[in-house]
């Protein structure tokens, strides 16, 4: 599978704009959301090949818009991967049971958010 489609889902700011830019830089196209309930919406409607999801949100968390996505027809293969400030073992296992697929955590650099990208090609 060839990453051409990205969805970023960020309540702060500037993490959204840091993870957009290290994406756009792959040659990506770059979604944005800032909760969970956008993320699902965008994700039914647009499809994404991978998203970079934040746990701390407003509204819905990341693992319940995780939990969503994975238990629906329509983007249960979308990989998911959490960008979190959470780093306990404890976290990136619920994250897994979760349906998450991959954890990088806070603060992290340009190559581990890409290093995600490569993994699902």
């Amino acid at each position: 599978m060839t990453i051409r489609k990205v969805l970023v889902v960020d309540d702060s700011a500037a993490e959204l704009s840091n993870i957009k830019s290290i994406i756009a830089a792959t040659g990506c196209t770059v979604l944005s959301a800032t909760n969970g309930k956008e993320a699902l919406a965008l994700a039914k409607a647009e499809k994404p090949d991978i998203i970079f999801m934040d746990i701390i949100m407003p509204d819905m968390d990341g693992y319940e818009a995780t939990r969503r996505l994975s238990n629906d027809a329509d983007t249960k293969n979308i990989p998911i991967v959490f960008v979190s400030s959470k780093r306990q073992k404890a976290d990136r296992l619920w994250g897994q049971m979760q349906g998450g697929k991959g954890y990088v955590t806070k603060p992290f650099t340009p190559e581990q958010i890409i290093d995600q990208i490569k993994a699902f090609q």
